[in-house]
């Protein structure tokens, strides 16, 4: 059961002027569910995306940066799932290319503007003819107002789709950033099995879109991790149609801050859901190191307690057992950590000072608050300003099931 999390309403999901969406039920992997998304773009779309750092990256990932390095703008993106089309060599290169071919041809672009995403089992054909013949159902289907369906078409084992949605004022005029993302396992920083995607009605230049979409990357879906692991297909795309009224045109723009911040928020929401919602969580946690040396040792703390088994295991059984947190910051990578500055916070409850426990400290007051669906923990280094935060969750019986059965 998700964490705190329902499924989008519809209605709160705004329109973006100059993008539609469609979906298909292809029968990609299992039949009738919605498992292609086909998005057009009008012409002059800027686009960006990062990508999964992973060196055995998918024939898709593969084509999506050679599309956008070509630079002749992009106009419609594909998207199944189902089939990751990871793992499959050059005809899995071959299949991608086709499904940009197919798609240019039923809208009427060139393939080049194209860029096209899978997610699902690696290791296995895509069914390439069934995508390509669920297309035109898509097609057929493109509307402003369908992301809460688009949102559907991209889960594999996902609970329950994810989106989200802002209007802000840019120099006096509405904007609207609307975004949908899937992920529930193989989630680490660096992107994992996830997708997403964010859109702007508003004007931005593609170098300034760019920086942004890294800095939206790093303040979200970089923040978060459900096991550690990096998988073959991450990608965050964000797109700025420049339908709409509102215009910037570098960060000192009136109103750019803040509908850099509408991307940042609709970023983090998503990355935060796929938490939510990871594979068998029944707990949200939040780790916060401050006053690391740096930004690096902050980052090194928070993932070594985040993608600690021991850790997440004891939380899934609110078992108070905090001494493998403080071992998890001891690993971290800190050669001359001084345990006698750290201090250890469980939401409000102070666990360890001066390298030991607390003197207040209670067990059932440690206990108390790991019986919470979500959880704080803090984590003071006190060796300089530098400060971060990442998103994780217990690690659960649930977890081990899902993916042992997840071919079958």
């Amino acid at each position: 059961m998700p964490v705190n999390l329902a499924a989008p309403d519809p209605a709160r999901l705004f329109p973006v002027a100059g993008l539609e969406l469609g979906t298909a039920r292809a029968a990609i992997r299992k039949p009738n569910r919605r498992d292609v998304l086909l998005v057009r773009l009008a012409e002059g779309a800027s686009v960006v995306g990062v990508f999964t750092r992973n060196r055995f990256c998918a024939a898709p990932v593969q084509v999506c940066r050679e599309h956008l390095a070509a630079g002749a703008g992009v106009r419609a993106l594909v998207v199944n799932t189902g089939n990751a089309n990871a793992g499959t060599g050059e005809s899995g290169l071959a299949n991608a290319r086709r499904t940009c071919e197919a798609a240019g041809a039923l809208l009427g672009v060139p393939a080049a503007a194209v860029l096209p995403f899978s997610t699902g089992v690696i290791l296995e054909p895509l069914p390439v003819e069934r995508l390509v013949a669920g297309l035109p159902a898509a097609r057929d289907d493109l509307r402003a107002d369908r992301w809460a369906e688009a949102a559907e078409a991209i889960m594999t084992t996902d609970t329950l789709p994810k989106a989200a949605s802002r209007r802000v004022v840019v120099d006096g005029r509405a904007a609207t950033v609307t975004g949908i993302s899937k992920g529930a396992g193989m989630i680490r920083p660096n992107m994992a099995t996830m997708l997403g995607f964010v859109a702007t009605d508003a004007r931005v230049p593609q170098a300034l879109l760019a920086r942004w979409v890294r800095e939206a990357a790093d303040a979200s879906f970089n923040r978060i991790t459900i096991d550690g692991d990096t998988s073959t297909n991450d990608s965050f795309v964000l797109i700025a149609t420049g339908a709409g009224e509102a215009a910037v045109a570098d960060d000192g723009s009136t109103g750019a801050a803040a509908l850099r911040g509408a991307i940042v928020e609709v970023a983090r929401e998503l990355a935060q859901a796929i938490v939510r919602d990871g594979e068998g969580a029944t707990k949200f946690i939040s780790i916060v190191v401050e006053r690391a040396g740096t930004p690096a040792e902050a980052a090194a703390v928070a993932y070594a307690i985040a993608h600690s088994p021991l850790v997440k295991t004891a939380f899934f059984a609110s078992d108070p057992n905090l001494g493998r947190i403080l071992a998890a910051v001891g690993y971290a990578g800190i050669d001359d950590l001084d345990q006698t500055l750290i201090d250890l916070y469980l939401d409000e409850v102070h666990v360890a000072t001066r390298g030991g426990r607390h003197p207040s400290y209670r067990e059932e007051d440690g206990q108390r608050v790991m019986k919470q669906r979500e959880i704080t923990v803090r984590v003071v280094l006190n060796r300089g300003d530098a400060s971060t935060t990442v998103w994780t969750c217990d690690l659960s019986h649930d977890y081990v099931s899902i993916n042992a059965d997840y071919r079958s």
